[in-house]
């Protein structure tokens, strides 16, 4: 029986030790993921107050996460600034799960539209978590795989307007080929991820395949000069681009007048890739509870104005 006791002791000791040497590492990693926060944060700030941005026309100073994935939320709010609105509503196909996307900020401020997504599980998660804006007909969510083919059906059975506000795209690959297919709306702004591996003057786009999947490596999307000339010949001018070299921004022709920083060419506001800064914190991270009750407070909010 000693024995027996002796062993128990020498075992739970040697779990104790093992268990004390995993809070310390947990402890360890805490620290150094706030330490990059706070280094990425004074990074981004640092890049920020460089003398390329002076101008109070460029859109890098006014960046700010709230649910985008960079600082793509501050930059649109800015661009509406500038504009104004019409009727809030946006179309936005690539949205993942729902959580980090174009938009979903702008729910907050009674906006109101459609999310394309092609995978099922992210398109359940949405539904079954985001039933406030659902049943206020202010979001309407659709599961697809968006091809050059299908995307007007899709759009014109969900919005009934012709012009809208905001236009978001994300597929990863098949981006400027399925916008050029778009006629049933006229987005005012639009948003498109660009490959900034490819700097200007390079002209670069993928070929138009309806199957096509990123496949994680550089075969993706279009670079920047290529979207800008492009979109040009649609009656849209490139604004501005995320710091990260992520997406850019596109506002059409008859409501630049003088607002933004010229000359409106990949030249001008082309971002290198930096996606170290992608997905950064700021803030309390968002769940589905969270954001759901976000969502319903701001409606509430609203309603009894």
């Amino acid at each position: 029986m000693k024995s027996l006791r002796a062993k128990y002791r020498k075992f739970r000791a040697k779990i104790s030790k093992k268990i004390n040497k995993l809070k310390l590492v947990k402890g360890i990693n805490r620290d150094m993921l706030m330490v990059r926060q706070l280094l990425l944060n004074d990074y981004t700030d640092k890049l920020k107050s460089n003398v390329r941005y002076d101008d109070d026309k460029c859109l890098i100073k006014y960046g700010q996460k709230i649910y985008s994935q960079n600082e793509e939320d501050g930059i649109i709010l800015e661009i509406f600034r500038r504009i104004g609105t019409t009727n809030k509503v946006f179309v936005e196909f690539g949205i993942g799960d729902g959580l980090e996307n174009n938009s979903l900020a702008l729910l907050l401020d009674d906006w109101k539209g459609l999310w394309i997504e092609g995978s099922p599980n992210a398109v359940n998660d949405i539904k079954n978590n985001f039933k406030s804006v659902i049943t206020s007909e202010r979001l309407k969510v659709v599961e697809a795989f968006i091809t050059k083919d299908n995307i007007n059906e899709i759009i014109s059975n969900n919005i009934s307007d012709k012009e809208i506000d905001l236009l978001s795209i994300d597929i990863d690959g098949n981006d400027i080929h399925v916008f050029n297919k778009i006629s049933v709306i006229n987005p005012r702004v639009v948003i498109m991820e660009y490959n900034a591996k490819f700097p200007p003057p390079i002209m670069f786009t993928v070929e138009y395949n309806a199957a096509h999947t990123w496949q994680g490596d550089d075969y993706v999307g279009a670079s920047l000069k290529y979207i800008e000339k492009d979109l040009n010949n649609r009656g849209y001018k490139l604004v501005g681009c995320d710091l990260a070299g992520v997406n850019a921004f596109f506002v059409r022709d008859d409501l630049l007048a003088d607002k933004f920083l010229s000359p409106y060419t990949a030249e001008k506001h082309y971002q290198p890739a930096k996606f170290y800064l992608v997905g950064a914190n700021v803030g309390h991270k968002g769940t589905y509870q969270s954001v759901e009750k976000c969502l319903a407070a701001c409606i509430k909010i609203k309603d009894e104005e």
